[in-house]
């Protein structure tokens, strides 16, 4: 049994989860896929954040103009950098050449954080994708920026891609007095898969391949002079020295990317004492070879694990409910009668601000080529719609400047997903079943559709042709998309009220009658709770027996 001490540890760090982004990204090369794209998944995961789709154009700026920087997570006000000549357009988390740039927080040795430093670990990618072009541009533009400035977070993974390559870089400051960053980079190998979520993954590296591997030079030296580290160059790991391994760490983070590698890798079985927070010597790979080809449909599908099939599935023990629902609300660790528990941290989670796949496609133009298929609030209950990265416009339903997260807008892609959300979570096994049915036939006819219009769109020649109607068709799909929603929200309301299920016509889906009125329904079915939660009431509150 763990000690009071060290639950505590767990405790704290489970708690300091729910209040920073405590995200996933899910990532798959060029060999891996089935179209030839680099993916980079990616889950804003934050109690506190609007989930909106941010844009910024290209710019030319005068000698001397300077950027003001805000953290991220807060709008707090760090200060001005110097801004340079020319910026490149960015929609979301990708800009006009293809670029992409994912995160996931770590946290790390607290001590190494400088509250004086100016730019924060948000402010890195967004100001990244405004300077670089390519995967290994932007890995210069992070450093130099965290090493000139001053870097403002806790530890960070990032994962930076292209029309070619995908790094995992990962990162942490030096602490008070000390600007800027200790960091490794490593490319994954073509043709596999890899993810983080929340804990530094880069173990040992090697330190004469610079194709493949970049690193600080003074990563091993200033570990040392911290008094981190004491053995050889050739053993050390920069997540056992900055990010050392613990319970939490298995159990709410590395359990979610062994949850992606087990659906698409052989032998990953082999790793689930590991998941479960019980064997850290026994840690995960990096990165897996998988066993199939892997569409971007299987990564929009895999942001919404729940554990599914596995000992840790939300959906079966007592604590979802009678009617299957696989969410807990925090906080994330309890204790009954002097025992301690924790509850699970899955990839799909209800505070989910925003969520994204993104595509970089070689085959096609720039400004067609990469594309962020884009979803707000819970990935389980809410659907991807495709934006094209050459795109200029923000479509209403997604902007930052429609609603906030103390402002409700019935406009808002955001509020609509969540009041869908909120309902499902009453009944899921019914309600949420039927909204991932409406999420899979609208996700596969965009792909289908998405693979006409890359066509018609690479025939136009222009980039400024293409740029036009790109913005054109992501704009008026996400607007379509969020009628649809509001209109099942209708939908839902009506169908499902007071734990109730209206009755339908199984060939055209039209509410039945009770055959006097046709406004008065036929009496709804009452399906009730599942087995296990009745016999858990019986058991709790025998009071409840009929006596005959």
């Amino acid at each position: 049994m763990m000690n009071k001490r060290f639950f505590a540890t767990i405790i704290l760090a489970l708690v300091a989860w729910g209040s920073a982004l405590a995200c996933t990204n899910l990532i798959v090369t060029r060999g891996a896929s089935t179209d030839g794209s680099n993916m980079v998944s990616y889950a804003a995961d934050s109690h506190q954040l609007y989930g909106a789709l941010y844009h910024s154009p290209a710019a030319k700026w005068k000698a001397g103009s300077l950027l003001k920087v805000y953290e991220w997570d807060t709008s707090r006000y760090l200060g001005e950098i110097p801004q340079v000549a020319q910026t490149y357009s960015t929609i979301g988390n990708m800009n006009e050449h293809q670029l992409i740039i994912g995160e996931t927080t770590y946290g790390g040795r607290h001590e190494l954080e400088d509250p004086e430093g100016r730019m924060d670990y948000g402010s890195l990618i967004y100001i990244t994708l405004q300077r670089a072009k390519t995967a290994r541009e932007a890995i210069d533009c992070i450093v130099d920026l965290a090493n000139t400035h001053g870097y403002a977070s806790s530890g960070e993974s990032f994962t930076i891609a292209d029309k070619e390559e995908v790094w995992i870089m990962e990162l942490i400051g030096k602490g008070p007095g000390r600007k800027g960053i200790v960091w490794v980079a490593r490319r994954i190998p073509d043709g596999y898969i890899s993810a983080h979520a929340n804990h530094a993954r880069i173990t040992t590296f090697p330190k004469n391949d610079p194709e493949n591997c970049l690193y600080a030079e003074d990563v091993i030296s200033f570990a040392r002079e911290m008094g981190f580290y004491e053995g050889s160059d050739e053993e050390f790991s920069f997540s056992d020295t900055y990010a050392p391994l613990d319970f939490s760490a298995m159990r709410g983070c590395e359990a979610r990317v062994w949850s992606f590698f087990r659906r698409f890798a052989d032998g990953m079985e082999a790793y689930e004492d590991y998941a479960l927070g019980h064997n850290p010597a026994n840690r995960m790979p990096l990165w897996v070879k998988p066993n199939r080809k892997i569409s971007p449909k299987d990564i929009f599908d895999m942001m919404r694990d729940h554990y599914e099939g596995t000992k840790m599935d939300m959906t079966t023990d007592i604590g979802a409910g009678g009617s299957k629902v696989p969410y807990r609300w925090r906080p994330m660790g309890f204790e009954v009668d002097g025992e301690e528990y924790v509850q699970e941290r899955a990839i799909a989670t209800q505070q989910t601000g925003f969520w994204f796949v993104a595509q970089a496609r070689p085959q096609l133009p720039d400004p067609v080529g990469g594309i962020v298929w884009f979803g707000t609030d819970d990935a389980a209950t809410s659907p991807l719609t495709p934006i094209y990265c050459g795109s200029t416009e923000v479509p209403e339903c997604l902007s930052e400047k429609t609603a906030n997260i103390l402002t409700y807008s019935d406009r808002s892609m955001f509020w609509i997903t969540n009041r869908i959300a909120q309902f499902a979570y009453l009944r899921y096994d019914y309600i949420g079943g039927e909204v991932r049915k409406v999420i899979d036939e609208w996700e596969n006819a965009k792909l289908a559709e998405v693979a006409e219009v890359d066509a018609a769109l690479a025939q136009l020649g222009s980039e400024k042709k293409m740029k036009k109607m790109a913005t054109r068709y992501s704009v008026a799909t996400a607007q379509n998309l969020w009628e649809k929603w509001s209109d099942l929200d209708d939908y839902l309301m009506v169908k499902y009220i007071d734990g109730n299920i209206k009755k339908q016509d199984p060939e055209n889906g039209i509410f039945l009658n009770n055959g006097h009125h046709p406004s008065q329904p036929a009496f709804p079915d009452q399906p009730g709770y599942s087995e296990k939660f009745l016999r858990a009431i019986a058991n709790d509150n025998p009071i409840l027996k009929v006596v005959k």
